[in-house]
């Protein structure tokens, strides 16, 4: 098995045993963002979490205004809910979308909009 496969698998491992029991849908975004993405995306959403070192390709860095350019909520929501894989990216990142409803993605993507630079 790849290196970069098992560390795939135990963050994904670590996150579902971090996983918040019954919270309301209307969670906060950034909470979600610490459980569920900073692990590869890292706390300021450059693409720079811990795990992210063993990655090839790096996660998105959310602070890179040419990532925006080319990306709108909808396209950024389905990476989420259905994986990398399912639009002809890495595969390594995960389809989050049996874990987290429509409502707790949609907290999630406000999040990592604050990382946007500034207009």
């Amino acid at each position: 098995m790849s290196r970069t496969l098992l560390v795939s698998l135990a963050v994904f491992a670590l996150v579902l045993a971090s996983t918040p029991g019954n919270s309301s849908a209307a969670e906060d975004g950034a909470a979600l963002y610490t459980t569920y993405c900073v692990t590869c995306h890292g706390t300021t959403g450059k693409g720079d979490g811990a795990a992210s070192a063993s990655l090839d390709p790096k996660p998105a860095d959310f602070s890179d205004p040419a990532f925006w350019k080319t990306r709108d909520d909808a396209a950024v929501k389905k990476v989420i809910k259905e994986g990398g894989a399912a639009v002809g990216k890495s595969a390594m990142m995960i389809a989050w979308g049996s874990v987290l409803d429509d409502a707790k993605i949609d907290a999630v993507i406000k999040h990592i909009k604050t990382f946007q630079p500034k207009k």
